[in-house]
């Protein structure tokens, strides 16, 4: 089984991440979630039913140095939805978060990245974004973004977030890595 790493910023589509990895287990994906801190606080209740949905440990935190990783290595990364705060630190190699660091380590390692930014139109005029998501994709991430991808909403508005494409992505880059 492929073993996908999905982690989730703190925008609303992460609400209903149980039914992405529902959809990504019917894909054939061993599904390893994980969360900046803030997402982990809003997904709190459901930590353990997410723990049950996936049979491994939801991580929002840095393992202890020395100590055993409790999730088998990554095939394949998506980190959807991924905010302004998380495409920015990643793109610029902060890692205060875990999965943030994860991602820029995969980068490195040469494990397929699939992001997909969840940005309102206001975000999205920040010059550092479309910096960000550039230096991304000069990396090789696969950035779901724009007229193929996420596009951004008005503040205030939602829009449903587009998970089959970024599943469908991250399907292509596990399976081109075979």
């Amino acid at each position: 089984m492929t073993v996908l790493y999905l982690f989730g910023s703190a925008a609303p589509p992460v609400l209903g991440i149980g039914a992405v990895i529902e959809d990504a287990q019917r894909g054939g994906f061993d599904v390893c979630l994980g969360l900046t801190p803030t997402a982990a606080r809003w997904l709190e209740p459901q930590v353990a039913e997410l723990e049950r949905l996936t049979g491994h440990p939801v991580r929002s935190e840095y393992k202890t140095p020395g100590t055993a990783d409790v999730w088998p290595k990554a095939d394949a990364v998506l980190f959807a939805p991924a905010t302004f705060n998380s495409i920015n630190s990643w793109a610029l190699g902060i890692t205060g978060s875990f999965v943030v660091g994860v991602c820029a380590e995969g980068i490195g390692k040469g494990i397929p990245m699939v992001t997909m930014p969840c940005v309102n139109a206001a975000y999205a005029q920040h010059r550092a974004l479309a910096r960000s998501v550039a230096e991304l994709r000069g990396m090789g991430v696969s950035v779901l973004y724009g007229e193929d991808g996420f596009q951004p909403n008005q503040p205030g508005e939602s829009r449903e977030f587009p998970w089959r494409l970024a599943l469908d992505e991250v399907e292509r880059a596990a399976g081109a890595r075979r």
